[in-house]
């Protein structure tokens, strides 16, 4: 999932090879939250494509290859899993190092000016939540899903707003930014608490261990990444093997990596890191995740099946109605209860923007999806709800935007 470059230090003053030029310009417009957005989205579309064609079975047939060497000790694993658990490690890594980032030197540094954000993100998961009980309940199995609903897509979102909003101001673009790595750092931790059914303490104590090692080496300062990704890939595995969703681990390293700044002003650690790590996130990672995941039916039957389905009208209404509601109530009662300011280059019209924006749920949303329900037909409305409930929040957003573009083109 695409994230803006961090915000310390500009990447392209490193030095690169004239026969490398072009893979670094790539790498460059993979770091761009529209190109990453675009990417990711050119995947989605592929994949349902593929599976509305007679070839579906053979889509199906890819995404359930079992990949799983026994001597791993991992349990089944299909390419969709590896895709989750593997892969989308890569972008909770990339979510750990900004958040650091904004603990840092960011919003979230200042509590008063990290007020607004933090306070609208925390709401946006709780309303999406009672949402989606309210409209699902009764129905069995349900409870389940009651988290799929609370996480916004970062990189669908920044790239609707960059292409919608044109005359956006920063103050926006960073309460947005803030707001999704808030709601990225509680629905890593939904995933710890609510869906982990068994944990094996031996593994879980080696992750912590490896975890705590390389959290010390980075206080350190020792740069050498080859004494890194041994010990991430051992802590992303023993996490794996304990129960709990590797993501967790690939977070926590995310934020131990450090942002110190060097005597000599060489990029720290976390700098490094994210400029090696995006463009793969952007243009790799996500994209295969969201290829694997969103190759859902869209025929007649399938989508009367989601708007018959009260799981699936629940991720909808979630989205759509409830992320709305706790975004901007919450910013709204932030302010009004003192504490938070809205901030001068702000408008409650643009705050409604983003809190509809905020309903715009793919990558962590059909994570928690696959984790909630294990019945493919389910999980498959589910995520058919997912993206119509996307496409709805990004239309609603893109009207809001456009009148602020023209209102701010024109202020009197």
């Amino acid at each position: 999932m695409a994230r803006p470059p961090m915000k310390r230090r500009v990447a392209a003053t490193w030095p690169v090879r004239p026969t490398v030029r072009y893979g670094a310009q790539v790498a460059s417009a993979l770091r761009m939250e529209t190109i990453g957005g675009v990417v990711m989205l050119a995947a989605a579309v592929a994949a349902l494509v593929w599976a509305n064609t007679p070839w579906a079975s053979a889509y199906e047939s890819l995404r359930t290859f079992e990949i799983s060497p026994h001597w791993l000790h991992l349990g089944h694993m299909d390419v969709q899993h590896w895709a989750s658990s593997g892969l989308l490690a890569v972008f909770f890594f990339i979510a750990g190092l900004e958040l650091r980032e904004e603990l840092t030197h960011g919003e979230l540094r200042d509590p008063r000016q990290a007020a607004l954000p933090v306070i609208a993100a925390a709401a946006g998961v709780a309303m999406p939540a009672i949402v989606f009980l309210m409209v699902s309940a009764g129905e069995p199995g349900a409870l389940r899903g009651w988290a799929v609903p609370t996480a916004t897509d970062i990189a669908f979102a920044l790239a609707v707003l960059a292409v919608t909003f044109t005359s956006c101001p920063a103050s926006l673009r960073a309460f947005l930014l803030t707001l999704a790595v808030v709601d990225d750092l509680i629905a890593i931790a939904i995933i710890a608490l609510f869906y982990t059914e068994t944990v094996q303490w031996t593994s879980l104590g080696l992750s912590v261990v490896l975890v705590t090692v390389y959290g010390v080496l980075q206080r350190r300062n020792v740069r050498s990444p080859w004494v890194y990704v041994p010990i991430a890939v051992l802590a992303w595995y023993f996490l794996q093997r304990s129960g709990i969703h590797a993501t967790v681990a690939a977070v926590a390293l995310g934020m131990l990596t450090s942002p110190r700044e060097t005597p000599d002003g060489r990029p720290t650690n976390a700098e490094r890191a994210d400029h090696i790590l995006r463009p793969f996130s952007a243009g790799v990672c996500v994209p295969v995740f969201a290829f694997l995941s969103a190759g859902v039916g869209l025929g007649a039957s399938q989508l009367g099946a989601v708007f018959t389905d009260r799981v699936a009208l629940g991720v909808i209404a979630g989205l759509v109605i409830g992320k709305f509601l706790g975004v901007f109530g919450g910013a709204w009662a932030a302010v009004r209860l003192g504490l938070a300011n809205l901030g001068e280059d702000l408008h409650w019209h643009e705050i409604a923007g983003v809190a509809l924006l905020a309903g715009v749920g793919f990558t962590v949303s059909l994570l928690i999806g696959g984790l909630a329900y294990t019945d493919p037909s389910q999980f498959e409305r589910v995520t058919t709800a997912v993206l119509i409930a996307s496409v709805l929040a990004s239309a609603a957003a893109t009207v809001v935007f456009r009148r602020r573009v023209r209102v701010r083109a024109h202020p009197g």
